[in-house]
């Protein structure tokens, strides 16, 4: 990753930048959009009796993930902890327990900078993170389906002034969501097949059952399709692309380890996640909504950083 000059003359720019964006109404009132967002989802979790818990920030395990990024580590107490790209391991461990679990997740991930052209990332966003035991991948779709529908909903109903502002006028959704297998969609659409898939959408659409090599070691195979996983990803229509990404966990400790070994990575890397599925773990899934992709889609904006006070593009170092 490129070493950006932090002189005098760019920390004055960046101020003013900062100020100046501030001082956007649009901003300002994504911003207050966004607050109805994070209320409306906690609502909804907490009435399907799911349990808030606090994020974590650092620790010495976080989520691998199947993309380049630069991994910022912490060297403390004589061991080495990583900053939090997400909570993949800590919501399967916590809801062993505490069975039905959500967090509002800040997340750190260094992306490479072309990735500031998408108009969708940013290198620290907040997540809500799902995740449920013993239920299936269709089980949390159609949570996934009805807290969608309900937080828009919602905003429609009690803030239509702020879509007015926006001039977005979004459809009653209805579920389910349609499906399609992720093979299907490369074979349909070619390999940008997310965005052509998002760009012809009505409605949010379902990519499921997605190969093992594009994604983490932790997500669940078909017991009779090996290579493809019980994954699902939400797509929003009109171009906006990804909403979320979830799945069913692998739980069974002669599995987590073969997955790990598939994916060339090594045992002493997940070496607590291992350590836990010895003491034996059951089946969760769930998934992550990221708050300010979310905002962005009810919003109709075309930048996500215009959704964030503060925001972290790919590329930059920013206040």
């Amino acid at each position: 990753m490129e070493t950006v000059n932090q002189s005098d003359k760019y920390i004055s720019k960046e101020i003013e930048m900062t100020i100046r964006h501030l001082s956007d109404e649009k901003v300002r009132h994504a911003i207050i959009v966004q607050g109805y967002i994070r209320q409306y989802v906690s609502d909804f979790l907490r009435l399907k009796g799911y349990i808030e818990i606090s994020p974590i920030i650092i620790s010495p395990l976080t989520d691998p993930l199947n993309h380049p990024v630069y991994d910022p580590m912490i060297h403390a107490y004589g061991g080495d902890m990583w900053i939090t790209k997400s909570m993949i391991f800590h919501k399967q461990i916590a809801v062993q327990e505490l069975k039905k679990i959500f967090i509002m997740s800040p997340n750190i991930r260094l992306e490479e900078e072309k990735r500031a052209e998408t108009g969708r990332h940013l290198y620290e966003f907040t997540q809500i993170d799902i995740e449920a035991l013993e239920k299936s991948r269709e089980d949390m779709m159609d949570l996934a389906e009805d807290l969608i529908i309900y937080t828009i909903g919602r905003i429609k109903k009690e803030h239509p002034e702020e879509l007015k502002y926006f001039h977005r006028e979004l459809p009653d959704y209805k579920k389910p969501f349609d499906k399609i297998t992720y093979l299907d969609a490369e074979k349909k659409y070619g390999k940008d097949f997310e965005r052509k898939l998002s760009l012809e959408a009505k409605s949010p659409v379902w990519l499921i059952d997605i190969p093992l090599k594009e994604r983490e070691f932790y997500d669940r195979e078909y017991p009779d399709k090996p290579g493809i996983l019980r994954d699902m990803d939400l797509i929003y229509p009109e171009g906006y692309q990804e909403a979320s990404s979830g799945g069913e966990r692998e739980f069974e400790l002669s599995k987590i380890l073969e997955r790990i070994h598939k994916k060339g990575q090594t045992e002493d890397q997940f070496k607590w996640f291992i350590e836990l599925a010895k003491h034996g773990i059951k089946l969760s899934t769930g998934f992550g909504i990221g708050i300010e992709r979310f905002t962005r889609f009810v919003c109709g904006v075309e930048k996500i950083e215009d959704v964030s006070p503060f925001p972290k593009i790919p590329g930059k170092i920013s206040l």
